[in-house]
Protein backbone atom coordinates (compact mmCIF):
# COMPACT_ATOMS: atom_id res chain seq x y z
CA UNK A 1 0.00 0.00 0.00
CA UNK A 2 1.40 3.37 -0.78
CA UNK A 3 0.23 7.26 -0.89
CA UNK A 4 1.25 9.55 -2.98
CA UNK A 5 1.82 13.24 -1.15
CA UNK A 6 1.89 15.98 -3.27
CA UNK A 7 2.43 19.50 -1.92
CA UNK A 8 3.03 23.24 -3.39
CA UNK A 9 4.12 24.58 -0.23
CA UNK A 10 0.71 26.24 0.28
CA UNK A 11 -1.75 26.24 3.41
CA UNK A 12 -3.43 23.78 1.82
CA UNK A 13 -0.74 21.29 0.93
CA UNK A 14 0.02 21.76 4.96
CA UNK A 15 -3.81 20.78 5.79
CA UNK A 16 -3.13 17.80 3.45
CA UNK A 17 -0.18 16.64 5.53
CA UNK A 18 -2.18 16.92 8.95
CA UNK A 19 -4.82 14.70 7.44
CA UNK A 20 -2.79 11.90 5.79
CA UNK A 21 -0.63 11.99 9.58
CA UNK A 22 -3.93 11.56 11.73
CA UNK A 23 -5.78 9.29 8.85
CA UNK A 24 -2.86 6.84 9.14
CA UNK A 25 -4.08 5.27 12.12
CA UNK A 26 -7.44 4.15 10.09
CA UNK A 27 -5.08 2.29 8.04
CA UNK A 28 -5.01 -1.59 8.23
CA UNK A 29 -1.07 -1.71 7.33
CA UNK A 30 0.50 1.78 7.41
CA UNK A 31 1.35 2.82 3.84
CA UNK A 32 4.47 3.58 2.23
CA UNK A 33 4.28 7.72 1.85
CA UNK A 34 5.95 9.07 -1.12
CA UNK A 35 6.08 12.89 -0.93
CA UNK A 36 6.24 14.86 -4.27
CA UNK A 37 6.86 18.87 -5.89
CA UNK A 38 6.64 19.33 -9.28
CA UNK A 39 8.27 22.58 -10.04
CA UNK A 40 6.99 24.00 -13.01
CA UNK A 41 9.05 24.69 -15.48
CA UNK A 42 10.37 28.90 -15.95
CA UNK A 43 9.91 30.11 -19.38
CA UNK A 44 14.05 31.16 -19.96
CA UNK A 45 13.78 31.07 -23.89
CA UNK A 46 17.40 33.02 -25.04
CA UNK A 47 18.28 33.55 -21.32
CA UNK A 48 18.66 29.24 -21.63
CA UNK A 49 22.25 30.45 -23.53
CA UNK A 50 23.58 32.31 -20.76
CA UNK A 51 22.11 30.23 -18.10
CA UNK A 52 23.55 27.11 -17.40
CA UNK A 53 21.77 24.18 -16.88
CA UNK A 54 23.46 23.03 -13.64
CA UNK A 55 22.71 26.60 -12.58
CA UNK A 56 18.55 25.94 -13.27
CA UNK A 57 18.62 22.31 -11.98
CA UNK A 58 20.22 24.47 -9.04
CA UNK A 59 17.81 26.71 -8.03
CA UNK A 60 14.36 24.10 -9.41
CA UNK A 61 16.14 21.77 -6.39
CA UNK A 62 16.03 24.89 -4.00
CA UNK A 63 12.67 25.51 -4.60
CA UNK A 64 11.60 22.55 -4.36
CA UNK A 65 12.92 21.71 -0.98
CA UNK A 66 11.87 25.54 0.05
CA UNK A 67 8.15 24.16 -0.81
CA UNK A 68 8.95 20.37 0.85
CA UNK A 69 10.10 21.83 4.26
CA UNK A 70 7.13 22.50 6.32
CA UNK A 71 5.68 18.65 4.85
CA UNK A 72 8.58 17.30 5.77
CA UNK A 73 8.85 19.01 9.34
CA UNK A 74 5.17 17.87 9.52
CA UNK A 75 5.91 14.11 8.98
CA UNK A 76 8.92 13.67 10.95
CA UNK A 77 7.83 15.48 14.15
CA UNK A 78 4.64 12.58 13.44
CA UNK A 79 7.37 9.84 12.84
CA UNK A 80 6.02 9.39 9.49
CA UNK A 81 8.76 7.68 6.88
CA UNK A 82 8.29 9.09 3.54
CA UNK A 83 11.13 9.22 0.56
CA UNK A 84 11.05 12.50 -1.61
CA UNK A 85 10.74 13.17 -5.41
CA UNK A 86 11.42 15.93 -6.90
CA UNK A 87 10.17 17.06 -10.75
CA UNK A 88 9.98 19.46 -13.10
CA UNK A 89 7.00 19.67 -15.48
CA UNK A 90 3.69 20.26 -15.33
CA UNK A 91 1.98 19.39 -11.71
CA UNK A 92 -0.79 17.68 -12.76
CA UNK A 93 0.20 15.86 -15.28
CA UNK A 94 3.29 14.47 -13.45
CA UNK A 95 1.56 14.21 -10.12
CA UNK A 96 -1.11 11.25 -12.17
CA UNK A 97 2.34 10.13 -13.88
CA UNK A 98 4.45 9.01 -10.78
CA UNK A 99 1.48 7.99 -8.89
CA UNK A 100 1.15 5.11 -11.27
CA UNK A 101 5.16 4.93 -12.19
CA UNK A 102 5.02 3.95 -8.14
CA UNK A 103 2.09 1.86 -8.07
CA UNK A 104 0.32 4.51 -5.89
CA UNK A 105 -2.51 3.63 -4.45
CA UNK A 106 -3.99 6.82 -3.33
CA UNK A 107 -3.10 11.00 -4.09
CA UNK A 108 -3.71 13.77 -1.51
CA UNK A 109 -3.45 16.95 -2.32
CA UNK A 110 -4.35 19.90 -0.91
CA UNK A 111 -7.22 21.88 -2.96
CA UNK A 112 -5.83 25.06 -4.32
CA UNK A 113 -2.51 26.90 -3.87
CA UNK A 114 -2.67 29.22 -6.39
CA UNK A 115 -5.86 31.55 -5.35
CA UNK A 116 -9.11 31.73 -7.12
CA UNK A 117 -8.00 34.05 -9.90
CA UNK A 118 -5.14 31.72 -10.98
CA UNK A 119 -7.34 28.63 -11.15
CA UNK A 120 -9.71 30.29 -12.89
CA UNK A 121 -7.29 31.25 -15.58
CA UNK A 122 -4.69 28.41 -15.50
CA UNK A 123 -7.17 25.75 -14.15
CA UNK A 124 -6.96 23.96 -10.96
CA UNK A 125 -4.06 21.44 -10.77
CA UNK A 126 -6.12 19.42 -8.39
CA UNK A 127 -9.27 19.26 -10.64
CA UNK A 128 -6.88 18.30 -13.62
CA UNK A 129 -5.57 15.59 -11.21
CA UNK A 130 -9.45 14.35 -10.35
CA UNK A 131 -9.89 14.02 -13.92
CA UNK A 132 -6.29 11.96 -14.98
CA UNK A 133 -6.36 9.86 -12.15
CA UNK A 134 -6.65 6.20 -12.23
CA UNK A 135 -6.64 6.02 -8.27
CA UNK A 136 -8.36 7.34 -5.48
CA UNK A 137 -7.15 11.17 -5.46
CA UNK A 138 -8.43 13.05 -1.56
CA UNK A 139 -8.90 16.36 -1.86
CA UNK A 140 -8.34 18.10 1.42
CA UNK A 141 -9.10 21.98 2.10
Amino acid sequence: MSVLLAVDGSESSAHAVAHLIADLGRWRERPAVHLLHVHPPIPVGRAGEFIGHDSLERYYREESLAQLAEAERLLAAAGVPYVRHIHVGSPAELIVRVAGELGCDRIVLGNGGRGALADAVLGSVAHRVLRLASCPVLLVK
